[in-house]
């Protein structure tokens, strides 16, 4: 899978370094990502997000089911993960 915020969109980029040497490559700039279990209140079940801290800021501010249907909506989030309890 690959490192992408399923609530944001958010993935890496790539800059130049900065150094003081002739030597020319490039650097990736990863996103804070980290795996989240949520409990869906609208669907009764718990779920599991990669999400990114800026995604995790939107889901406090808007909700999780607000969220979800805005990242579904802008093709972000794909598939979800459900856990069983």
């Amino acid at each position: 899978m690959s490192k992408i915020c399923q609530i944001t969109g958010k993935k890496a980029m790539v800059g130049n370094n900065v150094s003081h040497s002739k030597r020319r490559t490039k650097r990736r700039f990863n996103v804070n990502l980290f795996n989240k279990k949520f409990f869906w209140p609208e669907e009764q079940m718990w779920i599991t997000l990669t999400i990114s801290a800026a995604g995790l800021r939107t889901i406090n501010k808007k909700g999780l089911n607000a969220a979800i249907r805005d990242a579904a909506k802008q093709g972000y989030l794909t598939e979800i993960k459900y856990l069983e309890v």
